[in-house]
């Protein structure tokens, strides 16, 4: 009769860090993302070259490469955004960062912009992998696929 007044728990919801193309993280062609083996994510076909923080928490490490950022949500899930496939070889070019190690980061601030045009030129794949690295602490890790994402739209849905 009081259902009604009990909270439905949705789990922790992690938002999009890019806008572009939500698809399923075995279509990534690095085994090391693919085969989750650093745990299950969601991986984005970017549509342009600006990186968000997908949820409220910490920046852990902002790779010197700039390539890719790893962050601890204020939910306690740690994730890591890598930003294309072996591109921590381009040594921080087309890279800019605009957050830094320690820093608190509110969901929807621009963590990184990237030359999406120029890393293509240079070879790379673009896919950009997310990564909970704690997926062991969740009983579910739930990734939102195949659909046009704008950063910030629910991509993985995560239940402890």
């Amino acid at each position: 009769m009081f259902d009604f007044l009990k909270k439905k728990d949705k789990g922790i919801e992690i938002g999009a860090p890019v806008k572009g193309k939500a698809v399923p993280i075995s279509q990534v062609s690095d085994p090391t993302f693919g085969e989750e083996i650093l745990g299950k994510g969601v991986a984005i076909q970017p549509e342009d070259g600006k990186i968000y923080a997908p949820a409220d928490g910490t920046i852990e490490m902002l790779f010197d490469t700039k390539h890719a950022v790893s962050m601890t949500t204020t939910e306690g899930v740690e994730l890591l955004v890598h930003i294309g496939l072996d591109t921590v070889a381009l040594k921080g070019e087309h890279f800019t960062a605009h957050k830094g190690n320690g820093d608190a980061v509110k969901k929807g601030d621009l963590l990184i912009s990237v030359d999406l045009e120029a890393v293509k030129a240079a070879g790379y794949d673009v896919i950009t992998p997310m990564v909970v690295c704690n997926t062991s602490d969740y009983q579910t890790v739930e990734a939102v696929t195949g659909s046009d994402v704008n950063a910030g739209d629910t991509v993985l849905i995560l239940k402890k």
